[in-house]
């Protein structure tokens, strides 16, 4: 599917997102960083899920990062914040239905995957979402990406984050849902990783019954060679 464009009224700008693969379940992939939706085709990724998306096992999407480009702009806290939920309003309320419209299916339910940053956004999206979300796959992941907020906590930015919201979350529907879905924590052990991060969101998780397992990828690094082989066999698994 060529690019498509939403003009995003949370966000008050375009927002671009893309598909590879025509039937299969839906898999939403958040880049790294600041990346745009294409970045997972640059770096292979497309390429490594090659032999499921032509099983028809899954459809992958994809969609820019623009929280992760607010994050990384010089913007204040409190600015990268106020983005940051109205991204997840944008993926909810928006991008969601666009999915579910190219899947024929109004309520299908839909796996989030991504690396770094986008294993935060995954993670997050499930968290909050968890009628829509089905899985994460969160590969090597920054759950506290606070130290590029000069380690500030808005209210906006306690809303969508797993690792500060969860633990005070009382019993609700969201939480009843979010214990009926699964969350997989991929990390290496070699450079940039850190393992701790992915350690420390498991323990949130066990300790509201949210189903989860954390996978140590010994000597791999912070890379896309490292994640080009993590959601691949998973997936396999899954789909």
């Amino acid at each position: 599917m060529p690019k498509q464009t939403i003009a995003s009224k949370h966000l008050g700008q375009n927002v671009n997102w893309t598909r590879w693969g025509e039937i299969g379940t839906p898999v939403l992939f958040f880049p790294t960083a600041a990346a745009d939706c294409e970045e997972v085709e640059r770096f292979l990724m497309v390429q490594a899920l090659a032999p499921l998306l032509a099983e028809g096992r899954i459809k992958l999407y994809s969609v820019d990062s623009v929280a992760g480009q607010a994050l990384l702009s010089g913007k204040s806290a409190a600015e990268v914040a106020q983005v940051q939920g109205r991204y997840d309003r944008f993926v909810y309320e928006e991008l969601v239905p666009a999915i579910r419209r190219d899947c024929k299916s109004p309520e299908i339910e839909i796996v989030v995957t991504g690396p770094s940053i986008g294993a935060f956004n995954a993670l997050s999206m499930t968290c909050n979402h968890p009628d829509v979300f089905s899985k994460a796959i969160c590969l090597s992941g920054t759950y506290d990406i606070t130290k590029w907020m000069n380690h500030e906590v808005p209210m906006a930015h306690y809303l969508i984050s797993p690792l500060h919201f969860l633990p005070n979350l009382g019993e609700c529907d969201q939480l009843a849902r979010l214990r009926k879905r699964f969350v997989y924590l991929a990390h290496g052990t070699g450079r940039w990783e850190e393992p701790e991060q992915s350690w420390r969101v498991q323990r949130v998780l066990e300790s509201k019954g949210v189903p989860n397992y954390v996978d140590a990828w010994e000597d791999y690094d912070h890379d896309w060679p490292t994640w080009r082989k993590m959601l691949p066999e998973f997936l396999a698994k899954m789909a």
